[in-house]
């Protein structure tokens, strides 16, 4: 602006020299004008581009700010990525030990229910329908890929809970059994998994079921007091006590 001011001045004074005193007042009129003009137009442009460059330092600074800002970002989102990577390869590596887990779990239930299947079968025969009705279901359930190992675990083991407790109860059924060639209804009494008698309803005949040969045999007539006494025990017509029951044989 001084500058322009000063220039401006010179140049009015040059004009007003060089018509000197010979020329009148009137005829410089036109030219100062003009000189004035073309001042004050110049003096415009050059505002202007202060402005317009005082908008570009702006711009430019936040261009960098902006620069700046993304670079840390870019640096940060790497470091992101890199963690992301570490994480996926972590959990594909659990993806495949899960594989391999639940190849051994279902293994080990498949297993175990064999175990299961085996003892029933060499078990006493009580609650055959009901037992195998059980075990058909896991059989059942462990064949399926949309069951969970946890579900199919926590299924195995109460039924072997339920197998467990046979041992701990002592009860009276009726059914049809066959003794040698002869098919015959008679009262069966189990106590716990250990040993099961059936009589006969007029009390006649008695017997027990023999696990070395997975048939139902007579007892000696000699058996006949304790074998009474145990049934009158499990229906509670008698107070328990303590008697001596024949037990078969030991087999391995």
């Amino acid at each position: 602006m001084r500058l322009v001011a000063t220039g401006m001045v010179f140049f009015l004074a040059l004009v007003w020299t060089g018509v000197g005193f010979a020329q009148a007042p009137g005829s410089l009129e036109k030219p100062v004008t003009e000189a004035v003009e073309t001042a004050s137009k110049a003096q415009g442009e050059l505002d202007r581009w202060a402005k317009e460059k005082e908008s570009l330092e702006v711009r430019y600074k936040s261009a960098q700010a902006n620069i700046a800002w993304l670079s840390e970002r870019l640096r940060l989102q790497g470091n992101v990525e890199e963690e992301l990577d570490g994480d996926i390869a972590e959990y594909s590596r659990r993806l495949v030990e899960a594989g391999r887990l639940q190849v051994a779990i279902q293994d080990t239930l498949d297993a175990v229910l064999g175990r299961l299947e085996a003892v029933v079968a060499a078990d006493l025969p009580f609650l055959q329908e009901e037992r195998q009705g059980r075990l058909e279901m896991l059989e059942s359930l462990n064949a399926r890929d949309d069951v969970p190992a946890a579900e199919k675990l926590r299924r195995l083991l109460e039924a072997m809970i339920i197998e467990a407790r046979y041992g701990e109860t002592v009860e009276v059924t009726a059914g049809n059994i066959a003794v040698g060639p002869r098919n015959i209804h008679a009262d069966i009494l189990r106590i716990g998994r250990l040993v099961t008698f059936w009589r006969t309803p007029d009390k006649k005949e008695f017997g027990t079921w023999d696990p070395a040969t997975a048939q139902w045999i007579p007892l000696p007539g000699g058996e006949r007091r304790a074998v009474n006494r145990a049934f009158d025990m499990a229906a509670h017509v008698r107070p328990t006590e303590l008697i001596s029951l024949p037990l078969g044989r030991i087999t391995r």
